[in-house]
């Protein structure tokens, strides 16, 4: 917690990360329902893969949500629990997501399928990356006010989505313009790359608060 906040700001806080986790949760599994359906309906891989991947966004949210849902209920119950769990959560989300691009990507080489449409995946992207901008400005502002690390983890979890998304625009305005279908798994390498790095720092990060833990 940050020493200078004082207790009615630091609730008034906790309570936007509350809604923020549940914006999150929300956002992710209507954007996960439409992008699966057209995604399959268009026979368009690049699309179904960002779905299944903004279910697994739902795992960080749900993370977040119920650390801050604890904490609100029992405040004086050590913080480092439950970030810790939470880092965790996220760690998680973020390799599951590195392996669900990795199967995607590979599918998508072997089988050499095109979609039939991009438009779709056009639209969602760029509603996408300005909700997910928005929501990592907000998550990053809450974390750095509240000093938490699950909540700037949770954000940088976002960023993941803002960055898959432009894979996901590019690939489908490319693919308009020029028919090359294999533009979206050839992205995918450094969203892997990404994906791994940020599950390796949240993991890192809960050994560090379970280190502060068991010395106090």
């Amino acid at each position: 917690m940050n020493p200078d906040l004082n207790p009615n700001r630091s609730t008034k806080y906790w309570r936007y990360a509350l809604w923020l986790a549940i914006l999150t949760i929300i956002y992710n599994l209507a954007e996960g329902l439409f992008s699966v359906f057209f995604g399959a309906q268009d026979e368009a891989l690049t699309l179904f893969g960002f779905g299944i991947d903004s279910f697994i966004e739902v795992l960080s949210g749900v993370g977040i949500l119920f650390m801050v849902f604890r904490i609100h209920n029992h405040p004086d119950t050590p913080r480092s629990q439950f970030e810790r769990t939470a880092l965790q959560i996220t760690g998680i989300a973020f390799f599951i997501l590195a392996v669900g691009l990795a199967v995607t990507a590979i599918y998508n080489l072997v089988v050499g399928n095109k979609p039939s449409s991009t438009l779709a995946g056009t639209i969602i992207s760029l509603i996408s990356i300005a909700s997910m901008w928005a929501l990592v400005a907000a998550k990053r502002k809450v974390g750095r006010t509240l000093n938490s690390a699950p909540i700037l983890a949770d954000a940088n979890c976002t960023l993941t989505c803002i960055y898959m998304s432009l894979v996901l625009l590019a690939a489908s305005l490319i693919y308009q313009l020029t028919g090359f279908g294999f533009i979206d798994s050839i992205g995918s390498l450094g969203l892997i790359y990404f994906s791994i790095s940020e599950g390796r720092e949240s993991f890192e990060k809960a050994n560090n608060l379970e280190y502060d833990s068991d010395s106090d």
